[in-house]
């Protein structure tokens, strides 16, 4: 969309606040521009959770920038990172909102970025199939197909430059919501959070709200006005199949000793059939999909063909017909496989062990202790003898399959229904801002840590994404597109205005 039209949808959709057509126009470029500026000083500062540094820089740049737009700000101590609170309130007020910011990234790899610092932000334009570095503007044209290159860009600190440019032109104008503002930054959101919920349920009173907000995630794959309305949860499971003591000349103990990689194969294989479907008994009861849903979910426009295209793939997985349809399933995926070494550190070894990483993306209907119990249950049913780490001679002894288990819930899924208090008022302020309503989604097919927020407060959630969904995170060039920055801040303006 171009940029002067974007501007003439912003005056419009802000004319009743008394400005002048011009003054809007101008009010949008400097706004952009104050924006960028703003996201870049805040890509600047590294922001891998692992590191203590790296996150008191981040929590004290959060809070000045909140404290400096009339927020009250405080820490809230856990194990781990702080979490920190910025609330805000509003004469008047009847309701309260909770909005989640995630505020860490992804670690780099700098060998693979084609920039010299993935925390130095850069701006790019396409040049063909490849994207060149160009200067920053001294004005404030900024072109919509130009994109911000750094760590963080679209997950998740764009999210976070537009609410607070969108703030600043509320403020502007003399206006505020008429609401409450409660928001809660994560700084630990990439290691999965695991500090999140009891910080929940020791500070319940203190996030206390009627509903949530999450600023984060791409829009539809066709890049239009997007709210989802849930995310799947995640639990993962890491195996370890155990062969000879020590890997083995395979010239010496081919066809004598097992070799653990063969074993971890034909284990993980017995677990789906060849459509991808899990064959593990009892791994889909109570997925039940029913007509309405299933109209919601062809509501969602996607293009098959061009979702196989953009993968590389002929065919999809068994579980269902469509892209929507399978997010509404339990998954069961292997994230990684490691036995013996490859490339041109291969050897002839019979390897010792053989290690599976594994993930289940979970729905609301399924259970996670229950789906990792019919995981183990079924590798029971295999042959094999759970230890606990290395096994111990006696073990070794004793039982011809070897393998160590462990597991770890990190948070489960959500969803909330369109037709909630929160879904009409989000519905109202997009197609105010747009002119139409948003694409729905059911489900996101990736996880945030959000249930504690919904299982402890009570409270229903929604997404509200506004980054381009080709902006690479969790991976090199990592990228966010001036025209998504531009809509970003007019959406979240559009939820400050809108009366809840």
């Amino acid at each position: 969309m171009e940029k002067w039209f974007l501007g003439v949808m912003i005056g419009t959709l802000l004319s009743y606040t008394g400005y002048a057509q011009t003054e809007l126009d101008a009010l949008s470029d400097q706004q952009l521009s104050s924006a960028v500026q703003e996201l870049r000083e805040f890509l600047s500062i590294p922001n891998n959770a692992s590191f203590p540094d790296h996150v008191e820089r981040n929590v004290q740049w959060c809070e000045n920038a909140f404290a400096k737009r009339r927020f009250g700000t405080q820490r809230i101590s856990t194990d781990g990172p702080p979490l920190l609170l910025a609330t805000y309130e509003s004469p008047s007020a009847e309701k309260t909102v909770l909005i989640y910011l995630q505020i860490d990234g992804q670690p780099v790899d700098t060998l693979r970025w084609e920039q010299d610092n993935p925390y130095t932000p850069v701006l790019k334009e396409r040049a063909g199939d490849s994207w060149n570095i160009i200067s920053w503007p001294n004005d404030d044209a900024y072109n919509d197909e130009w994109r911000i290159f750094a760590r963080s860009a679209s997950d998740a600190k764009g999210p976070v430059a537009m609410f607070l440019a969108a703030w600043d032109i509320m403020l502007k104008q003399g206006e505020q919501p008429n609401y409450n503002i409660k928001v809660i930054m994560d700084f630990e959101e990439e290691l999965g959070s695991p500090h999140l919920p009891q910080a929940v349920i020791d500070n319940s009173g203190l996030l206390a709200s009627d509903m949530l907000m999450i600023y984060d995630g791409p829009r539809h794959i066709s890049n239009q006005p997007t709210l989802t309305f849930g995310a799947r949860g995640i639990t993962t499971i890491q195996l370890v199949v155990y062969g000879p003591r020590v890997p083995q000349h395979s010239g010496h103990y081919g066809n004598y000793a097992p070799n653990p990689a063969f074993r971890m194969a034909q284990l993980l294989a017995s677990m789906k059939d060849e459509q991808g479907k899990v064959i593990i008994p009892g791994y889909y009861d109570g997925i039940e999909i029913s007509r309405e849903a299933l109209d919601i979910l062809r509501q969602v426009p996607d293009d098959e063909a061009d979702i196989r295209r953009k993968l590389g793939i002929r065919s999809i997985d068994a579980v269902a017909d469509s892209y929507q349809e399978s997010i509404q399933y339990p998954s069961l995926n292997i994230r990684g496989l490691r036995s013996g070494w490859v490339r041109e550190n291969v050897r002839t070894i019979i390897p010792s062990t053989a290690t599976a990483e594994i993930d289940i993306r979970l729905v609301p209907e399924s259970d996670s202790d229950r789906l990792v119990g019919l995981v183990r249950n079924h590798i029971r049913s295999q042959g094999y003898h759970f230890v606990e780490g290395e096994p111990s001679e006696i073990e070794r002894a004793n039982y011809d399959k070897l393998i160590s288990f462990t597991s770890r819930n990190s948070y489960a899924a959500f969803r909330t229904e369109y037709d909630t208090e929160i879904g009409q008022w989000l519905n109202r302020a997009m197609n105010t801002a747009f002119g139409s309503d948003p694409i729905r989604i059911r489900i996101a097919g990736g996880s945030i840590p959000i249930s504690p927020f919904v299982t402890t407060l009570g409270i229903p959630a929604v997404l509200v994404p506004t980054v381009n969904p080709d902006n690479n995170q969790h991976s090199p060039n990592e990228n966010l597109r001036i025209g998504n920055l531009r809509e970003g801040i007019k959406t979240y303006l559009a939820i400050l205005l809108e009366d809840l």
